[in-house]
């Protein structure tokens, strides 16, 4: 099943100094340690407790220090230890965020522990990325742990695994491939070859696992490095400091070590996010989460190298989100649950009221689900094409009740095939109304 494309990007643009010295270890006898994570939307979730509080962070290779959202569940108790105010700039349209640095913080990853981790505290209620994957998300970290450890990220069986880069033996793999890295500003870039017009060109990337796109390019005509006549204007998702469009389109080949992809979708970022990225590392682009979870991967910065052995997902089609709705998770709505004696069943009926509470009422048992809400509608697609507005909330689609769906479920009828037909029963001011389109490709 194809994941929806709604990532998270925040790259941070100031500058990290006067830390004092930090680092992960793994418990005394500990030579490795495995950790399960969840894949949601192609980027990956892993629990990391931050002094005695159990969080969920987003483990992302494109982000520098820690980053924690404490307005959001038990981080509201969160220790915020050494604070002092800042502000920080990302990706988006935004203006500057304020956040409170903190240093002396105990951060604790299965069996790998630091006693002196810096973070990033966030209060903006605005930068609540969890609706958009469907989960709570407490914070993001990336190079932090990453510079401690040789990583095995396991894409396959969901788990990365921690190794001590003093006791790790590299093992013989003639189905791997192992490429060079570079690191500037703590992020990994590699090498990879794009094919446009039957020009192959020479490209720089970001290693990004926190985008869930496939690749990222960066018009610039002195490299010839342009999107082509087919393409549409797309949100491409959610930045520290606001909001991300740009164009989707499709190249005829990428090239990352010994790995061809044919037809890859491609996102081209508006040229005032590009001239942000670029001005530091001439990057040309990224690869993120739809390129990377077709991989294992063993991922070493101390020798600047990762290691992609193709896995079950290698082969899946690249696809997109056909329908130009972004849907996200609207809280949640209350729920009636009737007996039916006759049958021995029961049916479930939809207040029309969105609440926030969990309540049993009278005889019927009234139950807690997912509301999904639509928030951004792509101008000329079939989605609005066929009067769907934001805000709707989406209680059916074709036929099947959404309340009984992950936002990944959900999401996952807009990626199929062009010319699929989906029928969406939405409520509009406590309105049942129902709509129908087929799924178009603006880009084959």
């Amino acid at each position: 099943m194809l994941l929806n494309r709604i990532f998270i990007q925040l790259f941070l643009l100031f500058s990290l100094t006067a830390f004092s010295q930090s680092q992960y270890k793994l418990l005394e006898g500990v030579k490795s340690d495995k950790i399960r994570f969840q894949l949601i939307n192609n980027v990956i979730i892993i629990p990391v407790n931050v002094n005695g509080i159990d969080l969920k962070f987003l483990l992302d290779t494109g982000v520098n220090k820690p980053i924690i959202f404490n307005f959001l569940k038990d981080s509201d108790s969160l220790k915020i230890l050494n604070a002092k105010k800042i502000k920080l700039k990302g990706l988006g349209d935004g203006e500057y965020v304020e956040a409170i640095r903190s240093s002396h913080n105990i951060f604790t990853i299965g069996n790998a522990i630091n006693k002196n981790q810096a973070f990033f505290t966030i209060y903006d209620s605005n930068l609540n990325f969890g609706p958009k994957l469907g989960l709570p998300i407490d914070g993001i970290i990336g190079y932090d742990l990453f510079k401690d450890f040789i990583v095995e990220v396991n894409y396959s069986s969901q788990y990365i695994r921690l190794f001590d880069p003093f006791k790790y033996k590299y093992k013989r793999c003639a189905k791997c491939d192992v490429i060079n890295m570079s690191l500037f500003g703590n992020k990994p870039y590699i090498q990879g070859k794009v094919e446009q017009d039957s020009k192959e060109l020479p490209v720089k990337l970001l290693i990004d696992s926190g985008s869930s796109d496939a690749l990222w390019l960066f018009e610039n005509e002195d490299k010839n490095l342009y999107v082509n006549n087919s393409y549409f204007n797309d949100f491409l998702g959610a930045g520290l400091s606001g909001d991300i469009y740009g164009k989707r389109s499709k190249i005829k080949k990428l090239n990352i070590g010994k790995f061809i992809f044919k037809n890859p979708v491609v996102a081209y970022p508006d040229s005032v996010i590009v001239e942000t990225l670029i001005s530091k590392h001439d990057r040309d682009g990224s690869i993120g989460g739809e390129i990377l979870r077709r991989f294992n991967c063993i991922i070493d910065y101390q020798n600047a190298k990762i290691t992609l052995k193709k896995n079950s997902f290698y082969k899946l089609p690249f696809s997109y989100n056909k329908s130009g709705l972004q849907v996200e998770n609207d809280g949640v709505r209350l729920v009636k649950e009737i007996d039916i004696n006759s049958s021995g069943g029961s049916i479930s009926v939809i207040d029309d009221n969105t609440v926030k509470v969990k309540a049993v009422v009278g005889p019927n048992k009234y139950v807690v689900k997912p509301s999904y809400a639509i928030k951004i509608i792509r101008e000329g697609s079939p989605g609005d094409l066929a009067g769907l507005k934001v805000n709707d909330v989406i209680i059916y689609i074709n036929g099947r009740s959404t309340h009984d769906m992950t936002l990944k479920e959900l999401v996952s009828y807009f990626y199929r095939k062009a010319g699929v037909k989906l029928e969406i029963k939405v409520l509009r001011f406590g309105v049942e109304r129902v709509f129908d389109f087929k799924l178009k490709s603006p880009i084959e």
